[in-house]
């Protein structure tokens, strides 16, 4: 019997294993079959489970306990930033809420970062405010001109841990960006933000922090109803 990704074996484990994880098929604080079992039933060889087991262990997916059944951590409170990195991967099973709680997550994290950038590069920052008047009115163009101001604040932030934070947060991001962007709403929120950045620093306001505050707060709102869109959509 052949693997369904024979390439790529390690990859297929993992995706099976993950998918099955936060699908419910495997809820924190049951058990894996026995490796043989489990080689078996995801169609990989016992040392491709076994490298992945390992894996998933370092990141908190999973308790290996030599002897015993492997068991399924509550990973939201014993996972790190490698399980983040991992579970950005998995848009299509990603657990309710999780979208809303990250964006929660980047109004504590993104604005200061935002004030140190802005202080330190306020020229960086002029130019590519300017570029948002050639947005348009497409999702692409506005989700790939969103993702490089945030890289923008992290890597002129002058601290190199914020780029490592954000880079994590790369594929939530691309899951999240085009139907986010695909609302009138978000496309106009995101370019009075750009505006008003563009104003403050021009000016020497000193209030990047609050700005970028401000639009973050209000895009946990206008995901809300993007969410509630593609559910009525979808049902």
């Amino acid at each position: 019997m052949k693997s369904e990704n024979p390439f790529h074996p390690a990859k297929h484990a993992e995706h099976r294993l993950v998918t099955s994880i936060l699908n419910g098929i495997y809820p924190p604080g049951s058990s894996f079959p026995n490796e043989r079992s489990l080689a078996k039933q995801i169609d990989v060889t016992r040392p491709t489970l076994r490298e992945t087991l390992q894996r998933l262990a370092a990141e908190g997916w999973i308790t290996i306990r030599h002897g015993k059944p492997t068991v399924v951590n509550d990973y939201w409170k014993e996972g790190g930033l490698g399980l983040l990195s991992s579970l950005a991967k998995y848009g299509e099973s990603l657990p309710n809420g999780f979208i809303t709680r990250l964006l929660e997550f980047r109004v504590v994290l993104i604005p200061p970062v935002a004030r140190l950038a802005i202080a330190n590069s306020p020229g960086v920052f002029r130019e590519h405010l300017n570029l948002s008047s050639n947005l348009g009115d497409n999702a692409l163009p506005f989700a790939d001109y969103d993702w490089k101001l945030q890289i923008l604040f992290a890597r002129h932030s002058g601290n190199p841990i914020y780029p490592l934070i954000l880079n994590d947060f790369s594929s939530i991001f691309n899951v999240m960006a085009f139907p986010y962007f695909s609302l009138g709403e978000g496309r106009k929120s995101s370019r009075d933000y750009y505006l008003q950045l563009l104003s403050s620093i021009e000016q020497e306001k000193g209030d990047a922090e609050q700005i970028v505050r401000s639009v973050l707060e209000e895009s946990i709102g206008i995901w809300k109803k993007v969410s509630t869109y593609n559910k009525q959509i979808e049902g």
